[in-house]
């Protein structure tokens, strides 16, 4: 009977999506049907934003090389080549007589083989792979078609084949995919803190993760985990093969005889030590400001704040700690927010944004939640997907790849958009949790209940001292006192810790009813603006993954865009009122985040972890920096496949007047410049600079028979401009460093 009715569903499924979706999907490339098919199953699969970082660039590299198999310019990244010792092995093909249509077909294909392996055993697979062979049915392919002979001239053989190659390359790639993408080696060192119960129950390392343990716990897709205590998401994942990650960028340690590879290694974050000193001031202040904002989460509270463009956004570069003793400049304490400046103008209407005014409580949870995973939980890095759509969509957006040149049809966009954006995520995801594994650092429901079963650490006069205790704060962390409400009845809780906060899931008995409000509890109890079920990601703080990814993404879709600012100057998510929030009710008024360019996004998306009371600051702006390294990284080695035949062909031996430059792309790490016999100067200064304009080398070099020879081991792959001076000045020339 179960199995008469659930194939029924699958048909009514099926005639929904021939018959509603099919104008819908008609309006997109087969590119764009197939992001929003995996951005479904994503959603429909457990909350894993490695794995689905890792999917997502899969995904849209097996897309790309079916295109770029076809194109006269570009070159594949994957077909024909050896990526971390994995020799994929391809045969030119005759270029057929349609390209479009073999594209359309040898990208379905490959996707459609890809994604039916990657969510085979998906807890929503009943749902995600019949849609997926409705998808296939809807552009008319035949889903037995299982060759992978393409060397006879069929699109289809050949998707499969890249399917195939990518899942192949997939089992050894460092993901453990074969096993489930299980933990090797990594074990956590505390004991499992139950968030229902008071304090932190065991005696544990303040400066380590902390398992949680349930009575069931539910991820952030809203599937059950069994077990109770769900193990730490991807502590190895820097073993995994990386896109433009380099080997300039990795550190290797060592733990208990085990390897952890380090992308982008911050350093040590801030530790909490017995007798106060080294870091413990800057831990202790930074998760006593996530308590503090926690204070921010009751709508009803009278606070009304502007929430457009207007005071929210524009944070200068400057602004930006790169070290702990900055931190507490950029973060406001008391009242919440960073140093955001603002925009005066809106670019692209010349107009001043208006204001939005409306209730904290009500735009600080919706932040918390909007950013938590998505709106429809596809993942932190699907999440930034659902935005490249959005823009792709925008009336007023042109797909001129970095704002520049011919509008690209859609396909071409998407193509390289999705490709480019994969890869970024992808980095960042192995290099957040590389980070995370390797320093293995405690999240704030840890550091607070601990530091409060501690005591207080401002006053040795005052009862409960502890020099790794709480820092007071006067109405928002105090000591309670006898007569206080908070007492006890016999007193038992006097000289406790309590915070002025958000007061928890223990006061919601009903979210289509009930709002938790903020008042005092025990620190004991405290707990994130998270569900009861879910409290915390199981993995360690440091860095923010959402940081990471954000950052990445957003420099990603600046430089795609050639335009820091949204369509029109401005993005939105309309949270309608009484219907959005989850797990309490609310918000009490209509609330539109908006944005007006992408980086305020990314730095919104990092404000929503803490006030969500999943990091402290430390895990933040570490990830933010991160992030901006990964996306401009990603982006000019993706670049370089855009134009790959016309780099490795014609640009072998670019001449530029008086002096020729080779190799470029340069992959032995030597670049060769040879001036004319006429040249006549002994000595030669250039400079590289990235494409940012930063100076990345300056050197002056002897001219030895008419060369000069530049090591460039140090310099990182990606697109640089070389300037040379000489008889002639003011010669630049593109040069691509590639591994």
């Amino acid at each position: 009977m179960k199995e008469l009715i659930m194939s029924n569903i699958k048909f009514v499924f099926f005639l929904w999506l021939m018959v509603v979706a099919s104008p819908i999907f008609s309006q997109h490339s087969v590119a764009r049907q197939w992001n929003e098919a995996l951005l479904e199953a994503i959603r429909n699969d457990f909350a894993r934003p490695t794995v689905h970082a890792r999917n997502l660039f899969h995904v849209s590299m097996a897309m790309y090389d079916a295109w770029a198999v076809y194109d006269d310019y570009a070159e594949t990244f994957f077909l024909g080549k050896s990526i971390a010792g994995y020799n994929n092995q391809f045969d030119k093909i005759l270029m057929p007589t349609n390209r479009e249509i073999a594209r359309a077909e040898a990208i379905s294909y490959a996707a459609y083989r890809l994604l039916k392996h990657r969510f085979r055993i998906s807890p929503g697979a009943d749902i995600t792979l019949p849609r997926l062979d409705s998808l296939m049915h809807l552009l008319d392919y035949d889903i037995d078609f299982i060759s992978t002979v393409y060397q006879e001239g069929s699109s289809a053989a050949l998707g499969n084949y890249i399917a195939t190659q990518i899942i192949e390359f997939g089992m050894q790639d460092g993901s453990n995919e074969e096993l489930f993408y299980a933990n090797l080696f990594y074990e956590p060192i505390n004991d499992p803190l139950v968030p229902t119960l008071p304090g932190n129950q065991d005696e544990i390392d303040p400066n380590r993760w902390q398992p949680l343990a349930f009575d069931f716990f539910i991820d952030q897709a809203g599937f059950e985990i069994p077990g109770g205590i769900p193990a730490f998401l991807s502590p190895e994942w820097g073993n995994v093969v990386p896109f433009s990650l380099s080997q300039e960028d990795r550190t290797i340690k060592e733990r208990d005889g085990h390897e952890y590879w380090i992308y982008h290694d911050p350093g040590e974050p801030c530790y909490l030590e017995i007798d106060g000193g080294g870091t413990s001031e800057e831990y202790q202040w930074g998760n006593s400001l996530v308590a503090i904002w926690s204070s921010q989460l009751d709508p009803s509270d009278g606070v009304m704040i502007d929430i457009s463009p207007t005071s929210i956004g524009n944070i200068a570069p400057e602004s930006y700690p790169t070290t702990l003793n900055g931190y507490r400049d950029f973060y406001n304490l008391f009242q919440g927010g960073d140093p955001s400046q603002g925009h005066i103008i809106n670019p692209s209407t010349q107009q001043p944004y208006a204001s939005q005014i409306v209730p904290r409580g009500d735009y600080t949870r919706v932040l918390a939640e909007f950013w938590a995973d998505g709106p429809d939980s596809e993942s932190p890095p699907g999440h930034w997907f659902t935005i490249l759509n959005y823009v792709n969509d925008h009336e007023l957006f042109e797909k001129k790849f970095e704002g520049q040149g011919e509008i690209l049809d859609d396909l071409e966009w998407d193509i390289k958009a999705y490709f480019t954006l994969g890869g970024a995520v992808h980095d960042a995801a192995i290099a957040a949790w590389s980070i995370k594994g390797w320093y293995d650092y405690i999240r704030p429901i840890s550091a607070i209940r601990y530091m409060a079963d501690k005591g207080q650490s401002s006053n040795p006069e005052l009862l409960s001292y502890a020099a790794d205790g709480i820092p007071l704060q006067e109405g928002f962390i105090e000591l309670v006192e006898a007569g206080d409400p908070l007492a006890g009845n016999e007193s038992e809780y006097v000289g406790k810790i309590k915070l002025y906060t958000w007061r928890g899931p223990r006061f919601i008995q009903d979210p289509e009813i009930n709002v938790a409000g903020v008042d005092w509890i025990l620190a004991e109890n405290w707990w994130p603006y998270q569900r009861p079920s879910f409290v915390t990601p199981p993995f360690a703080g440091y860095v923010s993954g959402h940081s990471t990814f954000s950052r990445t993404a957003a420099d990603v879709m600046t430089a795609l865009t050639g335009d820091a600012f949204f369509p029109g100057g401005m993005g939105e998510f309309v949270a309608k009122k009484n219907d959005f929030l989850h797990f309490e009710k609310g918000p009490s008024v209509d609330i539109t985040l908006q944005w007006a360019t992408y980086r305020d996004a990314s730095d919104q998306t990092s404000l929503s972890r803490i006030l969500g009371g999943i990091h402290p600051p430390v895990d933040d702006l570490p990830g933010r920096l991160i992030g901006e390294k990964i996306g401009i990284s990603a982006f000019n080695k993706a670049k370089t496949y855009f134009e790959g035949s016309v780099l490795t062909e014609v640009a072998q031996q670019q001449e530029l007047d008086n002096f020729k430059v080779y190799p470029n792309p340069v992959r032995a790490r030597d670049l060769t410049i040879a001036f004319e016999r006429s040249f006549t100067e002994e000595n030669i200064s250039f400079t590289l600079m990235d494409m940012n304009g930063r100076v990345v080398l300056r050197k002056t070099e002897q001219v030895l028979n008419h060369r000069v020879k530049i090591g460039l081991d140090r310099i990182s792959e990606g697109i640089y401009i070389l300037s040379i001076d000489g008889e002639k000045r003011n010669k630049n020339i593109r040069i691509f460093i590639q591994n």
